[in-house]
């Protein structure tokens, strides 16, 4: 079932997402009095990007937005009344993905790949200006990185990639116009967790996907020397091959922070002119991976920004492209929409695996997964992670399902894959680059500050107020299609057209400001002592 909003006819204040559904959105704040639809007049005002009952609900009885289940009535609910915290929420619906065709009674209805439709490939595949690698991988951006193993090294990092930073030393980057620029990507684990539990395994997989991932000429990976995370043991578990471009060294071993400032300073210098020696040339679409994430999102998320790039997704997987959806947490309770894509058993039921992991992770600590929305999120109009969780899938477009990744793992498929993450943005993001996106697709309706070095950012506005607010912070207005300025399928199009000018060198707004170093953010997960 593919999940993309088409707005019914309604008047022009307010949205009707689906026949089915007890609400509209209001498209623009409505003062109270105002009739919405033939006999239902606003009982209060009402924010843009907010719910109205069309109806009169009961506490108790369950709501539906996007012909979708998003919770139950927490008291009784008017015709004409605000729809939000104060009388819906996810109720008895936690742990029970919904059947869309059932009454009000939650089901886990997977109805494992019972809508795969076949991709039909485009006869002439899109192409874009990218940077062929040796091993026939092609990058979007050419940088140099400096990895740590530990906390403890990012000082030293920072210290040797400062002093090729253009703006406070263009001479040191003057003579190499094709490498984009020295990063470091430091973190604050590493040491005082388990040698052989899930915590480290989890972060020497992230590093080393970023240690060989193809935006980057070479990698520095410097450590302190006596961690737990030792660079040996994360070399050789990840199958690593040290060299010029993958140069391992500690502090202890070099001889102190001043010689080990020294040592990457002259490693990297020692590299530049090589790094240089990159052109660009057309490249197939199906070189392009593309991370899917949403962040601040709001009440338009669903209806317009994510449904679009769902549109550009089902175009890139036709040109031979590869997208990856993630955030676990923010998936849930639609999850049976891509159970229902998924190509195999197999892939479905390691999707389900991972929504039961959160369910007893959440479960052992007290917690639960209607933690999400964020106050910015409710601020925005959204109510419980069900509505939110309709939304965020409809970033996947309608292609298949092909694969299932743990965090950080490498995409082995073409096409549509997801990780698991949490709803974190950096800490998700950051196992997407991990498995291997050359690009970031981006939406928010709140106005997220967001970059992820080496890999660009595309961000889309949900709504046309962000973008007139905060136009220097995005690439794309997506508030169009509610404006009714353009269509699903004309903005849909120009995302993709966009993600190919950015995979070709062109700069994103978070690229122009410079976001990218601090959002390395690795997954930490178990116990640290």
């Amino acid at each position: 079932m593919a999940l993309i909003a088409q707005a019914t006819d309604a008047p022009a204040s307010i949205i009707r997402l689906h026949e089915r559904d007890d609400v509209v959105i209001a498209r623009r704040p409505l003062p109270a009095g105002t009739e919405v639809s033939p006999g239902v007049v606003l009982s209060t005002a009402v924010p843009a990007a907010h719910k109205i009952a069309l109806r009169p609900i009961a506490a108790g009885e369950s709501l539906r937005r996007y012909g979708q289940i998003i919770g139950i009535a927490s008291a009784d609910i008017a015709a004409g009344d605000h729809v939000h915290v104060h009388n819906l929420s996810i109720g008895n619906l936690e742990g029970g993905a919904q059947d869309p065709n059932a009454g009000d009674t939650p089901a886990k209805d997977y109805a494992i790949g019972s809508e795969v439709m076949p991709v039909v490939p485009v006869a002439e595949p899109a192409t874009f200006m990218g940077i062929p690698r040796p091993d026939g991988r092609v990058a979007t951006r050419n940088y140099i990185g400096i990895l740590t193993s530990v906390n403890c090294s990012a000082t030293v990092a920072h210290a040797i990639a400062d002093q090729f930073r253009r703006d406070v030393h263009p001479e040191a980057m003057a003579p190499y116009p094709n490498v984009d620029g020295v990063v470091a990507l430091t973190h604050g684990v590493g040491c005082a967790v388990a040698a052989d539990g899930e915590a480290l395994a989890m972060l020497q997989r992230t590093l080393a996907g970023y240690a060989r991932h193809v935006n980057f000429a070479a990698v520095l990976v410097i450590g302190l020397g006596c961690e737990t995370n030792q660079i040996e043991a994360l070399i050789e578990s990840q199958g690593l091959q040290p060299g010029p471009r993958l140069y391992p060294y500690t502090i202890q071993q070099i001889g102190g922070t001043t010689r080990a400032i020294a040592e990457g300073i002259r490693h990297i210098e020692g590299l530049l002119a090589e790094a240089n020696q990159v052109e660009r040339v057309p490249c197939g679409a199906e070189h392009l991976r593309v991370a899917l994430q949403c962040g601040g999102s709001d009440g338009y998320s669903g209806i317009t920004a994510n449904p679009a790039l769902g549109a550009a997704v089902d175009r890139l997987v036709a040109h031979g492209g590869s997208a990856v959806l993630a955030e676990t947490p923010e998936i849930y309770g639609a999850e049976h929409l891509l159970t229902r894509r998924a190509v195999s058993p197999a892939v479905a039921d390691k999707l389900i695996a991972r929504i039961h992991w959160w369910e007893a992770y959440c479960r052992v600590r007290g917690a639960s997964l209607d933690n999400n929305p964020s106050a910015g999120n409710k601020a925005g109009g959204l109510t419980t992670i069900l509505e939110k969780s309709l939304g965020a899938v409809a970033k996947a477009g309608t292609a298949p399902l092909v694969e299932v990744l743990e965090y950080a793992e490498p995409m082995r498929e073409r096409g549509l894959a997801f990780m698991d993450s949490p709803g974190f943005d950096p800490v998700s993001v950051t196992g997407q680059v991990a498995s291997g996106c050359n690009l970031i697709a981006f939406t928010t309706g709140r106005g997220s500050a967001f970059g992820c070095a080496p890999v660009p950012s595309l961000k889309l506005a949900t709504n046309s107020a962000l973008w007139q607010r905060q136009r220097d912070d995005m690439d794309i207005n997506c508030g169009t299609l509610v404006d009714g300025e353009t269509d699903l399928d004309t903005l849909g199009e120009q995302i993709f057209q966009r993600l190919l000018t950015l995979a070709s060198g062109d700069p994103s707004q978070s690229e122009r400001h410079g976001y990218g170093q601090q959002e390395f953010v690795p997954w930490q997960i178990g116990v640290i002592t």
